[in-house]
């Protein structure tokens, strides 16, 4: 989704299975039926599998974990020449690389923790911390006797940390500050005055992780895909019962309407939200509303072309898919072929911008080289895809933004990294001739995974025919 699109909606590898990953209770499903059987009869999809228990989907995360901290970590702290990272945050100010670093049930960083990665080469990264607990069996809780007893507090704590600096002696120890990443900047400005003086001579060795929390962020796990392919299963399936008569009643349904029907079905599901949907219309004599502006709720009108932005969040994981629909006049059987060559183009615009993005490119190359390619074919396009996994605007390199396609600087210079996933969104305008000649707006999102070897594959099946609303 687009950033600002959220905001204007306030305003108004290859894939592994993981053993066990889909032992589902005879309760949930159960409850899942009692669910949809409480809605009208369906007929635009039928609902994917719901997702496995609480207990289970903890427990596979924190398989996912497990692999993370045990075959990614220590693999980037050599590739970036960190010897010792610390990751510092206190209570409701976590840093952005933190729940990805912890157990899934740890829902705080207590009142303080310090989390300490030591690289100490063959024999492995010591992980350490220093306040909170061990992430089940994950972490080393470190304590210290001579210090204090209790739950590690105040300069207790910090006096711990010198004393095992000390005993190490690292060559260098990473801390996340940076003015270009936001998931690399998680230090802030009280806990490094802190931390400064607890390390005193030891400063000087001090860097900035940078590329260390960010790559981690970044980089997917073989394990992930099949719960992730799951997610966009039931994302696009809430799409498609959306952008159905289920729904939408034209001459009565607005667009709010279908905003909250799925945002109650995601709720009904257990599932959550990392920003709130929106849908809108375009119709002859009225194109797209301006992203930036307020959101009206028009009521949906047959003949009335339909978009949304939609993305669901689970077991650590967000999902961002754009689809179209069209409300069909009476007598229409299909979306008139002005409309379907619309979508047709926006598909072509996917694949040109999937065939250049491959591992060492950054996103400013792939931006350029697509609009370029876009324009031979001529395509009128723009392109602002973003990469995703444990956040909806995940770690990675920019794609350009939808105002910025000249490139981005700084996020938009990062190269692409193999097992990484993204966001392909973009939009394509065209003509149509039943319409005028009127330009419509054909807005897409897919997600994609590129795998170890760098091939790049949609997570699911991509959006090539509207939905339809009879």
């Amino acid at each position: 989704m687009r950033g600002d699109e959220r905001a204007a909606t306030r305003g108004n590898r290859k894939e592994t299975g993981m053993k066990g990953t889909w032992h589902w209770s005879a309760a949930l499903l159960l409850a899942g039926t009692q669910v949809l059987a409480a809605a009208p009869p369906r007929t635009a999809a039928t609902m994917p599998p719901p997702l496995p228990p609480l207990r289970d989907q903890d427990r596979i995360r924190q398989e996912w974990l497990k692999t993370r901290l045990e075959q990614v970590l220590p693999m980037l702290m050599r590739k970036h020449g960190v010897e010792m990272w610390l990751v510092v945050c206190r209570e409701y100010n976590e840093d952005p690389v933190f729940f990805s670093l912890v157990a899934p049930s740890v829902m705080a960083a207590r009142r303080r923790t310090i989390l300490v990665f030591h690289d100490r080469g063959e024999k492995g990264v010591d992980r350490l911390a220093l306040g909170g607990g061990g992430s089940a069996g994950l972490y080393q809780v470190y304590r210290d006797p001579d210090v204090e007893g209790r739950e590690l507090w105040g300069q207790g704590q910090w006096a711990l940390l010198r004393k095992l600096v000390d005993e190490r002696k690292p060559r260098n120890i990473a801390v996340n500050v940076s003015q270009t990443h936001a998931f690399s900047d998680g230090l802030s400005q009280g806990e490094w005055e802190q931390l400064a003086a607890a390390l005193g001579p030891w400063t000087a060795r001090v860097v900035r992780a940078e590329a260390l929390p960010h790559d981690y962020i970044d980089i997917r796990v073989p394990e992930m895909l099949p719960t992730y392919r799951q997610l966009m299963a039931i994302s696009h399936a809430l799409i498609a019962r959306a952008f159905s008569s289920e729904v939408i009643k034209p001459g009565v349904t607005t667009t709010d309407d279908v905003v909250w029907w799925l945002r109650q079905r995601v709720n009904d599901m257990g599932l959550g939200e990392w920003f709130p949907p929106s849908v809108s219309v375009q119709r002859p004599g009225q194109g797209a509303a301006s992203v930036i502006a307020d959101r009206s709720s028009p009521v949906i009108q047959r003949g009335d072309h339909l978009h949304t932005d939609f993305g669901i969040y689970a077991m650590g994981l967000a999902t961002d898919t754009q689809h179209v629909g069209y409300v069909l006049k009476e007598g229409e059987t299909d979306a008139p072929e002005g409309l379907k060559r619309a979508l047709a183009s926006s598909n072509r615009l996917q694949d040109i911008v999937m065939e250049r993005m491959k591992p060492g490119r950054t996103g400013n190359e792939v931006l350029a080289d697509a609009l370029a390619a876009a324009k031979a074919e001529g395509i009128t396009g723009t392109v602002y895809s973003h990469p995703i996994g444990d956040h909806g605007h995940g770690a990675g390199p920019l794609v350009g933004l939808w105002d910025r396609q000249q490139g981005v600087p700084g996020r938009g210079d990062v190269p692409i990294l193999p097992s990484t996933w993204f966001s392909i969104e973009l939009e394509a305008r065209t003509p149509v001739p039943e319409w005028g000649g009127q330009e419509v707006r054909s807005a897409q999102e897919e997600d994609a995974a590129i795998d170890e070897g760098g091939a790049i594959t949609w997570v699911r099946e991509r959006q090539t025919q509207y939905h339809l609303v009879r």
